[in-house]
């Protein structure tokens, strides 16, 4: 019971900004620190190939935004995932709240902007080939993708002993599955969704700022979930509609 999504999704979405800022507005978006990282996936690609290009340059911007968080996870997990029950969510939300602390540190500032929010990268808006514009069709992709991988993991024999070990750890453990193993791979896995989804966010809200991702966004992930159904996806996949739409189109 992991309560450190929110810290997952600000890699992710600083990993996808701060690959996908233009050459040209790097040293207007970190005007107090010189810019460490000055290439943008999508700039290049774009330049190379058009809006397919630039296209494909945001779809690896969000890999690698997955795949950083998952990296963060990795390390985190090594000491945490020691812990269980209430301790593991205790842990797991400190730590978000620390990566949360260090991303606004000045010290990374020429890599984070500090406390300064990153701006000017690929928008959703930015989505087009020609005249067409796709600021819908790709998000809705990569969320689309996302739900189908994690339907095939659950229905793997990878997902079968996460259950295993969600319904008893001790049965689980004696049937000869490596529980420590399986539970960084769920960590793992499960933070790298994570940083896809602030990567998306990112693209959103057309900034990223630490300060947004407090414990609050946790919970409502947690709410969603609740509200679907723990252990099914469908349930959350229409959860995450019944919440937005209670509390953004309601309002």
């Amino acid at each position: 019971f992991s309560l450190g999504h929110a810290g997952f999704m600000l890699i992710g979405a600083y990993t996808y900004a701060i690959f996908s800022i233009p050459a040209a507005s790097r040293d207007t978006v970190y005007q107090y620190y010189d810019a460490a990282i000055r290439i943008s996936f999508p700039e290049v690609l774009g330049n190379a190939l058009g809006g397919f290009g630039t296209v494909l340059g945001v779809i690896i911007c969000v890999l690698l935004a997955g795949l950083m968080a998952s990296l963060f996870a990795y390390l985190i997990g090594l000491p945490v995932l020691r812990l269980k029950s209430d301790y593991l969510a205790i842990a797991t939300l400190g730590f978000a709240e620390i990566i949360r602390a260090i991303f606004q540190w000045g010290k990374l500032g020429p890599v984070t902007n500090g406390s300064n929010l990153l701006k000017s990268f690929t928008r959703i808006s930015n989505f087009k080939i020609g005249t067409f514009s796709m600021s819908t069709f790709v998000p809705v992709l990569i969320a689309t993708v996302s739900i189908i991988l994690i339907v095939m993991l659950v229905n793997s024999t990878y997902g079968r002993a996460f259950k295993a070990i969600r319904d008893d750890e001790v049965a689980a453990e004696a049937m000869g599955i490596n529980l420590a193993r399986h539970k960084r791979l769920a960590f793992c896995i499960s933070s790298f969704f994570a940083g896809v989804g602030g990567g998306l966010f990112a693209m959103f809200a057309n900034q990223a700022q630490a300060k947004v991702f407090t414990t609050a966004m946790t919970y409502e992930i947690l709410l969603i979930v609740v509200i679907g159904g723990i252990g099914s996806i469908t349930g959350s996949v229409l959860a995450s509609f019944l919440y937005i739409f209670l509390s953004e189109w309601l309002l």
